[in-house]
């Protein structure tokens, strides 16, 4: 896929907002969070705090492609509208890119910003044990990986992040890759998965599943011709078979990146609706 219509593809998905636009008051934006360095780079999340939170937070994958795309937050803010509306404070998390860097690299970095946040939990006014990760294609992929691939950390750790858990307690995915197998090797359309086939399981959420994962709901178009739906076919059915509470909605005549505004609208309030069931019934830490 030309880097031109990738990031068109992108852009177009990271700007989606609902037709129906609620009329809360305008959240807090917090830009350009530093949750770590790698190679003189800053890594950076933008934070989006409702008028009224509720204590849970939801991390957004902004990947395409396992490319992470710059937007202006307050540009970007109207895409999580819905989900500001109903109290959840909102980080939209970038990793490092490709070519630069492989999918690994990415799932590596998106799983320290679900570290550093847990470590600043109070600063950021969430409760830790109730954040949720959702995203579309790469970003589905990164939500599962956070979801499915968790640990406790590493206490010998120098670095205070990586001494705190990993995890999250509820994902969504919206039509994701789950098995990685067979797709890397050099690629001009997607340089990400230009990694050795070795590590290929290792990124692959479908070698993760086991009955203590957290919720997960897939969504995936029938016309999707990129990732074929069979993708969250065989990842609902492993988390079944694992005991795990999971849901699978099908989009009829939904491409990838439900670029028919409909589809959207309807993947995002799905999205809500799971984040309410899965978050808002249970606290940790004793946040509001």
């Amino acid at each position: 896929m030309p880097k031109r219509l990738l990031a068109s593809l992108l852009t177009a998905f990271l700007l989606w907002a609902p037709s129906l636009l609620t009329q809360s008051p305008p959240p807090k934006i917090t830009a350009d969070v530093v949750y770590g360095h790698k190679d003189g780079l800053a890594m950076t999340f933008d934070v989006f705090t409702p008028a009224a939170p509720n204590g849970a937070g939801v991390l957004f994958m902004v990947s395409g492609g396992w490319v992470s795309t710059w937007i202006a937050p307050e540009t970007f803010v109207r895409r999580f509208e819905p989900l500001l509306a109903k109290g959840f404070t909102v980080f939209s998390v970038r990793h490092g890119s490709s070519p630069r860097y492989k999918v690994p690299d990415a799932s590596a970095d998106v799983e320290r910003a679900v570290r550093y946040i847990k470590l600043n939990a109070s600063m950021f006014g969430v409760d830790p044990a109730r954040l949720g990760a959702y995203g579309g294609s790469a970003g589905g992929h990164l939500s599962l990986m956070l979801g499915l691939d968790p640990d406790a950390g590493n206490a010998q750790a120098r670095d205070a992040v990586l001494r705190g858990p990993s995890g999250v307690a509820a994902v969504v995915a919206w039509f994701p890759p789950v098995d990685l197998r067979g797709w890397t090797g050099p690629s001009e359309r997607f340089p990400a998965l230009d990694f050795p086939s070795a590590q290929a399981s290792s990124v692959s959420p479908i070698d993760f599943v086991s009955r203590d994962d957290p919720p997960v709901l897939l969504i995936h178009g029938d016309a999707d011709k990129l990732v074929p739906i069979a993708h969250s076919q065989r990842m609902r059915a492993a988390l079944a078979a694992a005991g795990v509470t999971v849901d699978f909605v099908t989009i009829p005549g939904g491409d990838h990146g439900f670029t028919n505004p409909a589809h959207a609208q309807r993947a995002m309030e799905l999205t809500v609706s799971w984040f309410e069931r899965h978050l808002l019934a249970k606290k940790g830490s004793g946040l509001p």
